[in-house]
């Protein structure tokens, strides 16, 4: 990892975990589909899966991610040039094939979630063993929205996954959440307070890190690194609901401010609950979306 470096302490002193790549890169593709939706936040449809004979490709790997988004995953074991035009070679593919991707969804994950997929955020993840500058700059200068996650080897049985780079698409739906500072749907009646009010959550969201991606959906907006750390409902008669990825058993519950809603069905993803008035509760939120921010 860059810059990282981990040690393992002993009754004797401290020793260095040194970091390695994979032997082969099956091994470390193996490893994240066993666990994708625990380490990327992606649900796992389907490995090495064939684009058909004109085509002629193999996609690594196919998953939805918690907003039902699309995602493509390709692996490489060390630094590969040619990782991200090949993702990007199979994202087409996926856009000209939608039909293909709502069955595999369909078989896998059943018919609610086929209709529920997310056309306009498609998402590329490419995990290698390194990124060169020109990677980073080449993901910065397109439109769709990529992920480079650096991985690497500690000892027998760590793995480190580290963001290089992460890049919100510029699709139509992008577009319009830009068009509007609280970037939510509009609700009747809504006061100028509640508007201000969404603003300052957005604000206070997105300046908690580079790298950080909306994704808007009719019933929430979410905040996502690699993974979802916050959703932002749209606003009630006098407050803003925010679900965040902190752990309701490391915060002390505020009754009116937070809730733990563990097991509770709402909209969005996360098990803590933020009831947001006022800007001074924005102010009193910026710890538990720091922490929402570092658990993601």
């Amino acid at each position: 990892m860059s810059g990282l470096k981990l040690f393992h302490t002993t009754n004797s002193g401290m020793t260095e975990v040194m970091p390695r790549l994979a032997e082969v890169e099956a091994d470390v593709q193996d490893l994240i589909e066993a666990h994708m939706e625990t380490m990327l936040g992606v649900r796992f449809l389907a490995s090495e899966y064939s684009t058909g004979p004109v085509h002629g490709g193999r996609i690594d790997s196919l998953g939805i991610d918690e907003n039902n988004a699309p995602v493509v995953v390709e692996f490489k074991r060390a630094t590969d040039a040619g990782v991200i035009h090949q993702g990007l070679f199979y994202m087409a593919w996926l856009m000209d094939h939608k039909d293909a991707f709502r069955h595999l969804v369909r078989d896998r994950l059943g018919a609610a979630a086929a209709s529920q997929v997310l056309w306009s955020a498609p998402r590329l993840i490419c995990v290698a063993g390194d990124f060169t500058r020109y990677d980073v700059h080449a993901v910065r200068e397109h439109r769709r929205s990529i992920d480079l996650v650096r991985y690497r080897f500690f000892g027998k049985d760590l793995i480190g996954l580290e963001t290089v780079a992460s890049v919100p698409g510029q699709t139509p739906a992008t577009k319009r959440v830009r068009r509007s500072a609280a970037g939510l749907p509009p609700v009747r009646g809504q006061g100028e307070a509640l508007a201000e009010l969404a603003a300052a959550v957005d604000e206070a969201l997105i300046g908690l890190g580079d790298g950080i991606t909306r994704v808007q959906r009719k019933q929430y907006r979410a905040y996502q690194r690699l993974r979802n750390f916050a959703c932002v409902c749209p606003p009630q008669k006098s407050k803003l609901l925010v679900y965040l990825k902190a752990d309701p058993n490391a915060v002390d519950l505020v009754p009116g401010f937070t809730r733990d809603v563990t097991g509770l069905g709402h909209h969005g993803t996360g098990d803590l609950e933020v009831q947001l008035r006022t800007p001074r509760d924005v102010e009193r939120a910026q710890d538990l979306f720091r922490a929402s921010y570092a658990a993601a």
